[in-house]
Parts: C-alpha cells; sequence; structure tokens
C-alpha cells in the first residue's frame, strides 16, 4: 500500500544488507515497470496475482503501456493485443476487437485469452531480463523497456 518511490527505496536499503549467496523474494509484485526496478535492486523472484486479475478485468500487458480492451477505441481494432507478441492469443489470431465482444458478451474465454497473454508478456519479460543480465546491459535494458506511464 505504500508509494512505488518508498518500495524502492526499501530495496536499495536491503541490498547491501542480505546475503548475497541466498534468493531475493518480492511478494504482490507484478507491474512490468515493478518487475524491471526490483531486478535492477537485486530481486529475484517475485509472485503476483496481478496478470491474472487484470486479465479477468479486460486490462492487458504491452511493451508501451497497459491497455483496456473495454475501451470503446478497440471495437474495430483487428489487430492482436501485441504484434509481436507469440503468446497463444495473439498468435492464434485473436483480435482486440474481437476479445472486445467477449468481454461484452461475458465470456469466459475473453478473461482467459488476456490472462494468458499477461502471464506469457510477465514471463517472456523475465526471460529478457536474465538474457540483459547476463550481456551485462541491464541498466541499458531498463531504460529501454520501461513502459509508458
Amino acid at each position: 500500500g505504500e508509494p512505488k518511490e518508498h518500495m524502492y527505496e526499501i530495496l536499495e536499503f536491503m541490498h547491501p544488507l542480505l546475503p548475497a549467496s541466498k534468493p531475493r523474494y518480492l511478494m504482490g509484485v507484478g507491474e512490468p515497470e515493478d518487475l524491471i526496478e526490483g531486478v535492477k535492486r537485486g530481486v529475484d523472484m517475485f509472485d503476483c496475482v496481478m496478470q491474472t486479475r487484470m486479465g479477468r478485468t479486460g486490462a492487458a500487458f504491452t511493451r508501451k503501456k497497459r491497455i483496456n480492451l473495454r475501451n470503446a477505441k478497440y471495437a474495430r481494432d483487428f489487430s492482436p493485443i501485441e504484434e509481436s507478441c507469440q503468446c497463444p492469443a495473439c498468435k492464434a489470431g485473436f483480435t482486440k476487437a474481437y476479445i472486445r465482444h467477449l468481454i461484452y458478451a461475458q465470456e469466459i474465454l475473453a478473461a482467459r485469452l488476456i490472462s494468458m497473454h499477461n502471464v506469457y508478456f510477465t514471463i517472456d519479460l523475465m526471460r529478457r531480463m536474465r538474457e540483459a543480465i547476463l550481456e551485462d546491459r541491464m541498466m541499458e535494458f531498463a531504460q529501454e523497456n520501461m513502459p509508458d506511464a
């Protein structure tokens, strides 16, 4: 319930106090920017219900920002949630317009498709961060991949 900046300050304070040989776990954090900021501050593991909770309410993560598929502007948007995404929903060709229709028809498939996308998005974000760490370019990755507010 604290502001994000306070969480980041505490993570920075705790980093030198925790043993480097032990995994560092941050519970209940799932926003892409918080995952990036947490990894920058030494966090190794996260868990959160946000990806599926948001999926049930029509919200989807993209590399640029979070989108709400309930919005009218998606009624005639026949593109996938995210063009470059390889999740089962995007890859299968489910469009924003169709998913929006499913939301308003109260079809459970909408929540499942968006949740699959959000979980895939998050796993892929973490995979790309691991790559960046191994290539010693995490700070550049963070700057390039921070979603818009």
